[in-house]
């Protein structure tokens, strides 16, 4: 599973996989648009898991896009390996507005500082939450690092998911010009 806050790479993590050969699961409805030309790699019935899960075993060996929220709401029955993509929250917050801003919606009316204060209690309680539960391994990747050292991070995600992926293939689907929003300096791998 491919997690995180929205506008934190996660798009960008699911073509990596999809380029070094492990399958996704994503229904294409969601078209690509000027906010993610690739695509969103999503699939909607990820949306409605805590009221039904039953996608969850049809995802098995398969990478899914999975909002950092919604990850409490898995079934507990089964496995997960979860690359839990991490972005500069002032870059994240910027391109989540300039997103909402194109597509002619309202964003919440939070101040950045209010909304920084938010997403950090929401992911520091989902990395606790995540620490706690036997049944999920967790690989934290930068998406600094994936832009500036595209190697490296698919190094990492390889060797996380097993070692059976094209890394070269990885490397070639990170594109730099898609690194809009840059606001922070590059975040530090966390292992």
């Amino acid at each position: 599973m491919v997690s995180g806050l929205p506008r934190s790479g996660t798009s960008m993590m699911m073509q990596m996989l999809a380029a070094g050969g492990m399958p996704v699961l994503t229904d294409g409805l969601r078209a690509a648009d000027e906010d993610n030309p690739r695509g969103y790699f999503e699939y909607e019935p990820v949306k409605r898991t805590k009221r039904q899960a039953s996608w969850v075993p049809l995802a098995e060996g398969l990478a899914v896009k999975i909002v950092y929220a919604l990850l409490r709401d898995l079934p507990a029955r089964h496995e997960y390996q979860v690359i839990m993509m991490h972005r500069d929250l002032a870059e994240t917050i910027a391109s989540q507005r300039e997103m909402l801003r194109r597509s002619g919606r309202n964003g919440a009316d939070v101040g950045e500082e209010t909304l920084r204060g938010l997403f950090e209690k929401e992911l520091r309680e989902v990395a606790s939450w995540l620490a706690a539960q036997p049944n999920f391994r967790v690989l934290d990747v930068e998406y600094g690092e994936c832009v500036h050292d595209p190697a490296r991070a698919a190094a990492r995600v390889n060797r996380f998911l097993g070692g059976a992926l094209d890394e070269g293939s990885m490397i070639s689907a990170v594109d730099p010009l898609l690194y809009r929003r840059r606001l922070g300096p590059v975040a530090v791998s966390r292992g």
